[in-house]
């Protein structure tokens, strides 16, 4: 039976950080546009973490029935281990979207704006098949659009929305540098399963365009989001806050241009989390502040 430590270590916390981030840039451009709510930022944060574990669950099940999760390091893969049965992976993936739903649907209804129901469903739709379906789109190197688009764009601006109705440039800026990292935090993790994924037939985008190729992505996909937060200064001076964030960018970007592979790139994963988490708490400082 699997215990309820196997089930946290399957959803994958080291990511959890990064769905927070979003919500923390967003929730910071609608206090700058005057028009900040706790309550749709709490319930903004809990469809961004539902959805996370969500598309947690749902690789772990489409990557273990396909096999191509049989000899990985990193993080539990609970059909690939055997130490869940698939069909209970997949009723766990789509819990979480369940409870995604919910939230959102309570937000729309918050935020008088039926037509984000619209957003939620394809949310929920590209979560499901990044690695899902007889297609999956993570399979032929489109996984990074998928992401800077639903846990950056949509994310960052969804939540400005449903707070001002105003979606001003740190929103845009903020979106755009937030999006960026979440690219970086699955190229972390792609670019550790490089040599599988290859022999395997997945197609990532670090499969694509090579290891060296995907090492200099990595590093500027971490890099330029810190300076794209500072250019929200034009506006809102301090959120040259976000610098700070400036030095653990480098520092990953080095580990990672230094040729680092295999478990030696699961620290990464989890630093670069925690960047995309720090980049938004300052810039959300910063927000405020000014």
């Amino acid at each position: 039976m699997t215990t309820a430590a196997q089930w946290v270590a399957g959803a994958r916390p080291r990511t959890l950080p990064a769905a927070v981030a979003p919500v923390l840039v967003g929730t910071g451009a609608a206090d700058h546009a005057g028009g900040a709510h706790l309550g749709r930022a709490l319930l903004a944060a809990g469809v961004a973490l539902a959805l996370q574990v969500g598309v947690n669950y749902a690789n772990d099940y489409s990557d273990g029935i396909r096999g191509t999760d049989a000899d990985r390091v990193g993080p539990m893969r609970l059909v690939a281990s055997m130490t869940a049965r698939a069909v209970d992976v997949k009723r766990a993936a789509f819990a979480a979207f369940g409870v995604a739903a919910v939230l959102g649907l309570v937000l729309v209804v918050l935020s008088g704006d039926p037509w984000l129901v619209l957003v939620g469903a394809a949310a929920i739709a590209a979560a499901w098949f990044y690695t899902g379906g007889k297609r999956p789109y993570g399979y032929r190197g489109l996984g990074e659009v998928g992401v800077f688009v639903f846990f950056g764009l949509v994310a960052v601006l969804g939540t400005t929305w449903t707070q001002a109705h105003a979606l001003p440039l740190p929103a845009w800026l903020g979106a755009v540098a937030i999006g960026l990292l979440a690219c970086a935090l699955l190229m972390a993790n792609n670019l550790r399963d490089v040599p599988t994924d290859a022999v395997v037939g997945k197609r990532t985008l670090a499969v694509r365009l090579g290891e060296h190729r995907a090492r200099r992505a990595y590093a500027a996909l971490v890099v330029v989001p810190v300076l794209l937060g500072a250019a929200c200064a034009v506006v809102a001076p301090w959120s040259l806050l976000v610098l700070l964030a400036g030095v653990p960018a480098v520092a990953l970007a080095s580990v990672v241009l230094l040729g680092a592979r295999g478990r030696a790139l699961v620290p990464v994963l989890a630093g670069t989390g925690f960047l995309e988490l720090g980049v938004g708490l300052l810039l959300f400082l910063g927000l405020v502040v000014s």
